[in-house]
């Protein structure tokens, strides 16, 4: 997954204030406690990231963008 395909996903889901504000704040234990910035620093694998926001925000990201 590239990084443009990764943001958007997150701008479709939370919208694209929010999540800005859910990539800088939320800590997700999917991603050993970091947030989704710190991950994307540490160069963690972009799809591994998107896999973590699907489990954590399971009742809000689409079926369709679960890939």
């Amino acid at each position: 997954m590239r990084r443009t395909d990764f943001w958007e996903r997150m701008g479709e889901t939370f919208g694209p204030a929010y999540a800005a504000s859910v990539a800088a704040d939320q800590v997700l234990p999917q991603l050993a406690g970091r947030t989704v910035e710190q991950a994307i620093a540490a160069g963690e694998d972009i799809g591994d990231i998107w896999r973590a926001v699907c489990v954590a925000y399971g009742d809000r990201v689409p079926a369709r963008l679960r890939r």
